[in-house]
Protein backbone atom coordinates (compact mmCIF):
# COMPACT_ATOMS: atom_id res chain seq x y z
CA UNK A 1 0.00 0.00 0.00
CA UNK A 2 2.72 2.24 0.87
CA UNK A 3 4.09 2.02 -3.14
CA UNK A 4 0.61 1.98 -4.08
CA UNK A 5 -0.69 5.30 -2.80
CA UNK A 6 3.23 6.85 -3.42
CA UNK A 7 3.60 6.63 0.41
CA UNK A 8 7.01 5.58 0.91
CA UNK A 9 8.04 8.84 -0.92
CA UNK A 10 6.69 10.89 1.11
CA UNK A 11 7.27 9.35 4.47
CA UNK A 12 10.35 8.00 3.92
CA UNK A 13 12.43 10.30 1.07
CA UNK A 14 15.83 8.82 1.74
CA UNK A 15 14.52 5.16 1.06
CA UNK A 16 16.54 3.34 -1.71
CA UNK A 17 14.80 1.83 -4.59
CA UNK A 18 16.86 -0.69 -5.94
CA UNK A 19 15.81 -3.90 -6.27
CA UNK A 20 17.52 -5.40 -3.53
CA UNK A 21 16.25 -2.65 -1.21
CA UNK A 22 12.40 -3.65 -2.74
CA UNK A 23 12.84 -6.74 -1.58
CA UNK A 24 14.19 -6.19 1.89
CA UNK A 25 11.31 -4.41 2.23
CA UNK A 26 8.40 -6.28 0.25
CA UNK A 27 9.96 -9.63 2.77
CA UNK A 28 9.33 -7.71 5.78
CA UNK A 29 6.36 -6.64 4.80
CA UNK A 30 4.89 -10.01 4.11
CA UNK A 31 6.50 -11.53 7.05
CA UNK A 32 5.06 -8.67 9.21
CA UNK A 33 1.45 -9.25 7.67
CA UNK A 34 2.22 -12.89 8.48
CA UNK A 35 3.05 -12.46 11.94
CA UNK A 36 -0.54 -10.68 11.96
CA UNK A 37 -1.83 -13.60 10.83
CA UNK A 38 -0.68 -15.95 13.54
CA UNK A 39 -1.68 -13.88 16.15
CA UNK A 40 2.40 -12.56 16.87
CA UNK A 41 3.39 -9.49 17.92
CA UNK A 42 4.61 -6.92 15.86
CA UNK A 43 6.76 -3.66 16.44
CA UNK A 44 6.72 -0.88 13.66
CA UNK A 45 10.07 -0.26 14.96
CA UNK A 46 11.24 -3.30 13.09
CA UNK A 47 9.34 -2.07 9.54
CA UNK A 48 11.13 1.40 10.17
CA UNK A 49 14.28 -0.28 10.56
CA UNK A 50 14.10 -1.80 7.53
CA UNK A 51 12.84 1.18 5.62
CA UNK A 52 15.66 3.41 6.85
CA UNK A 53 17.80 1.10 6.33
CA UNK A 54 19.93 1.86 3.18
CA UNK A 55 19.97 5.54 4.59
CA UNK A 56 21.56 4.27 7.70
CA UNK A 57 23.85 2.08 5.50
CA UNK A 58 24.80 4.97 2.95
CA UNK A 59 25.26 7.43 6.42
CA UNK A 60 27.83 4.68 8.11
CA UNK A 61 29.72 5.15 4.34
CA UNK A 62 29.94 8.57 4.46
CA UNK A 63 31.15 8.35 8.06
CA UNK A 64 33.56 5.12 8.49
CA UNK A 65 36.59 7.52 6.91
CA UNK A 66 36.45 10.10 8.90
CA UNK A 67 35.95 8.12 12.16
CA UNK A 68 36.32 5.20 14.02
CA UNK A 69 33.66 2.61 13.11
CA UNK A 70 32.04 2.24 16.46
CA UNK A 71 31.93 5.91 15.85
CA UNK A 72 30.56 6.41 12.94
CA UNK A 73 27.41 3.92 13.59
CA UNK A 74 26.24 5.77 16.23
CA UNK A 75 26.65 8.74 14.29
CA UNK A 76 24.68 7.44 11.14
CA UNK A 77 22.19 6.21 12.89
CA UNK A 78 21.63 9.46 14.90
CA UNK A 79 21.52 11.02 11.88
CA UNK A 80 19.15 9.18 9.94
CA UNK A 81 16.80 9.12 13.05
CA UNK A 82 16.74 12.67 13.53
CA UNK A 83 16.41 13.20 9.65
CA UNK A 84 13.36 11.03 9.46
CA UNK A 85 11.60 12.50 12.51
CA UNK A 86 11.83 16.07 10.77
CA UNK A 87 9.46 14.10 8.09
CA UNK A 88 7.04 11.75 10.40
CA UNK A 89 7.15 11.63 14.20
CA UNK A 90 9.63 7.98 15.14
CA UNK A 91 8.30 7.92 19.15
CA UNK A 92 11.53 7.22 20.87
CA UNK A 93 10.86 3.81 22.15
CA UNK A 94 10.47 2.74 18.53
CA UNK A 95 13.82 4.96 17.35
CA UNK A 96 15.91 3.34 20.37
CA UNK A 97 14.68 -0.32 18.96
CA UNK A 98 15.90 0.77 15.30
CA UNK A 99 19.11 1.81 16.67
CA UNK A 100 19.68 -1.22 18.61
CA UNK A 101 19.05 -3.56 15.37
CA UNK A 102 21.13 -1.85 13.21
CA UNK A 103 24.04 -2.12 16.12
CA UNK A 104 23.66 -5.42 16.48
CA UNK A 105 24.46 -6.37 12.81
CA UNK A 106 27.64 -6.27 12.95
CA UNK A 107 28.30 -8.39 15.80
CA UNK A 108 25.90 -10.93 13.94
CA UNK A 109 27.22 -10.91 10.56
CA UNK A 110 31.28 -11.11 12.12
CA UNK A 111 32.43 -13.75 14.12
CA UNK A 112 30.68 -14.27 17.21
CA UNK A 113 33.64 -14.61 19.36
CA UNK A 114 33.65 -14.47 23.15
CA UNK A 115 30.27 -12.55 23.50
CA UNK A 116 27.80 -14.82 21.93
CA UNK A 117 25.78 -15.55 25.61
CA UNK A 118 25.83 -11.53 25.90
CA UNK A 119 24.51 -11.59 22.49
CA UNK A 120 21.78 -13.84 22.51
CA UNK A 121 20.62 -12.21 25.82
CA UNK A 122 20.39 -8.96 24.65
CA UNK A 123 16.74 -7.60 24.62
CA UNK A 124 16.73 -6.93 20.84
CA UNK A 125 18.44 -10.16 19.75
CA UNK A 126 15.53 -12.08 18.30
CA UNK A 127 14.59 -9.06 16.22
CA UNK A 128 18.47 -8.22 15.41
CA UNK A 129 18.27 -11.88 14.57
CA UNK A 130 14.90 -11.70 12.56
CA UNK A 131 16.54 -8.77 10.67
CA UNK A 132 19.68 -11.30 9.62
CA UNK A 133 17.47 -13.23 8.55
CA UNK A 134 15.81 -10.95 6.35
CA UNK A 135 18.79 -9.42 4.74
CA UNK A 136 20.06 -12.92 4.07
CA UNK A 137 17.27 -13.65 1.84
CA UNK A 138 18.12 -11.02 -0.30
CA UNK A 139 21.64 -11.94 -0.25
CA UNK A 140 22.80 -8.66 1.79
CA UNK A 141 24.22 -11.40 3.87
CA UNK A 142 25.86 -14.94 3.64
CA UNK A 143 23.41 -17.36 4.69
CA UNK A 144 26.21 -19.20 6.29
CA UNK A 145 26.09 -16.67 8.42
CA UNK A 146 22.39 -16.54 9.32
CA UNK A 147 22.27 -20.84 9.32
CA UNK A 148 24.44 -20.49 11.86
CA UNK A 149 22.77 -17.97 14.50
CA UNK A 150 19.74 -20.52 13.45
CA UNK A 151 21.45 -23.60 14.33
CA UNK A 152 23.11 -21.64 17.48
CA UNK A 153 19.89 -21.05 19.15
CA UNK A 154 17.58 -24.19 18.38
CA UNK A 155 21.33 -26.10 20.16
CA UNK A 156 21.52 -28.10 23.69
CA UNK A 157 24.56 -26.25 25.96
CA UNK A 158 27.03 -29.00 24.83
CA UNK A 159 26.15 -28.27 21.22
CA UNK A 160 26.65 -24.34 21.76
CA UNK A 161 29.60 -24.77 23.28
CA UNK A 162 31.17 -27.21 21.03
CA UNK A 163 29.96 -24.50 18.40
CA UNK A 164 31.38 -21.56 20.37
CA UNK A 165 34.99 -23.62 20.79
CA UNK A 166 34.43 -24.09 17.11
CA UNK A 167 34.94 -19.92 16.02
CA UNK A 168 37.65 -19.29 18.69
CA UNK A 169 40.82 -18.91 17.64
CA UNK A 170 43.29 -21.52 18.62
CA UNK A 171 45.82 -20.33 21.00
CA UNK A 172 49.55 -20.52 20.60
CA UNK A 173 52.32 -19.68 23.13
CA UNK A 174 52.73 -16.69 24.28
CA UNK A 175 56.51 -15.08 24.08
CA UNK A 176 57.13 -13.15 27.04
CA UNK A 177 58.70 -10.00 26.56
CA UNK A 178 61.67 -8.64 27.74
CA UNK A 179 62.51 -5.61 29.27
CA UNK A 180 64.71 -3.94 28.45
CA UNK A 181 67.42 -2.70 30.74
CA UNK A 182 67.77 1.13 31.17
CA UNK A 183 71.31 2.80 31.06
CA UNK A 184 72.86 2.92 34.20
Amino acid sequence: MLQRYELADSLFPDHNTSTRSLELIRNAMEGTDQRVRDDKPVTPGFLIAVLLWDSYRERLAQHSDAMPLVEARESASAEVLRDQNEIAAVPKRFSQFVREVWLLQPRLEGPPGNGIDKIVTHPRFRAAYDFLLLRASVGEVEQETAEWWTNYQAADEDERNSMSSALAPAKGKRRRRRRRRGAA
